[in-house]
């Protein structure tokens, strides 16, 4: 990565305290509800409390990464411990799909045989909930445009705020007209708001893993940027992936006229390639190795 090239806190590192605070508000409100459900027979108050615990449970993974993740880099770890907050990521939304497959469960059964249930008590409930994802919501509303895991956090805590009102409504709906098939038929509707966010967490946290482009870096376009610099003949074995959120990597063989070589501005050629990553595409580790047209010759295989 060279020199100047210092790690740095990463993006979940540096909202560490809004997602400690998140944690103890999500917990108090599980258990909240989790006593809720028991009294008042509520099938989407314990829905909600299971979704909440799963929250919980990958926020606090998430915590625990960004710990992990400001750990210095080392022979063995090259990069440091920055890849932890993808796999807490990964984990987080895993949890969360398989908690959806239980509401669903649940509701059928429900549906299937209706249980009575308290409307006032869900409703209190309901409110407690409400008040205090609000309060995660606005914690967390800046750090979720940085990091990934703070935006996983966000979208849980977003699906919970909907749960909430679910659980609100519920309530409303069970005191006003006696339909107790309203409880599962709202804990359905709690399953339906985890899913899709679930799958695109999910699908994010993958390509990071299985070290697939960054969204918003074509290859093509950076091929056409850097054979484009004075002195650049072509690009091969041209590679993008992301470390963790925030931490895009490029490393690339770049084939320079002879004169580059042999006149000493290599290291010109350097700070050019890397100002054009930097400026068109932030990009701002990289690795470039310079080689002759000949040295092509000399490669097991040219890709990309």
């Amino acid at each position: 990565m060279g020199p100047g090239h210092e790690h740095v806190l990463t993006a979940t590192g540096r909202h560490r305290g809004r997602l400690a605070t998140v944690l103890a508000i999500t917990i108090g409100i599980a258990v909240a509800e989790v006593c809720g459900a028991v009294v008042s027979g509520s099938l989407v108050l314990l829905a909600d409390a299971a979704h909440l615990a799963a929250d919980a449970a990958g926020i606090g993974l998430s915590l625990l990464a960004a710990y992990v993740a400001t750990r210095p880099a080392t022979d063995r770890a090259t990069f440091g411990y920055a890849r932890a907050e993808i796999l807490a990521a990964t984990v987080n939304a895993l949890l969360l799909l398989g908690m959806a497959v239980f509401i669903i469960v649940q509701a059928a059964r429900r549906l299937a045989a209706p249980t009575p249930v308290s409307p006032g008590l869900v409703i209190v409930f309901g409110v407690v909930a409400l008040a205090g994802n609000g309060a995660s919501l606005f914690l967390l509303r800046r750090g979720q445009a940085e990091s990934m895991n703070v935006r996983g956090a966000f979208l849980e805590v977003a699906s919970d705020t909907f749960g909430a009102l679910a659980v609100i409504v519920t309530g409303i709906v069970v005191a006003a007209t006696g339909f107790t098939r309203a409880d599962p038929i709202a804990s359905l509707a709690v399953a339906a708001l985890i899913l899709p966010r679930t799958w695109r967490l999910l699908r994010d946290a993958v390509d990071v893993l299985l070290e697939a482009s960054p969204r918003g870096i074509d290859l093509t376009e950076v091929r056409t940027h850097l054979t484009a610099l004075d002195g650049v003949v072509g690009v091969h074995d041209l590679h993008a992936w992301t470390i963790t959120s925030g931490l895009p990597v490029l490393s690339a063989h770049v084939v320079v006229d002879p004169g580059v070589l042999a006149n000493g501005r290599s290291a010109a050629m350097l700070d050019a390639l890397q100002a054009c990553l930097a400026g068109h595409f932030d990009v701002g580790h990289s690795t470039f190795q310079l080689e002759p047209a000949s040295h092509a010759g000399h490669e097991p295989s040219v890709c990309l």
